[in-house]
């Protein structure tokens, strides 16, 4: 397994997306009403602090995996 995969804040901020949408399956009532706005607006501020970013051409993402 690639361990640098792990330690991308993308997928840390997917899996943790995820979990409410997981319990809400099972039963589990722990999602506002405005779920989809609150989510929206916390990745907004992540892409904003250049938290999530994703590389627009070829050459920026040779650089990121350089980077790494």
């Amino acid at each position: 397994m690639n361990k640098e995969k792990l330690k991308q804040y993308a997928l840390w901020a997917s899996v943790f997306a995820f979990i409410p949408l997981l319990l809400e399956a099972f039963g589990v009532d722990v999602l506002p009403q405005n779920y989809a706005e609150i989510t929206k607006a916390f990745l907004g501020i992540l892409v904003l602090a250049g938290i999530i970013y994703q590389p627009e051409n070829e050459e920026d993402k040779e650089e990121e995996k350089g980077q790494d």
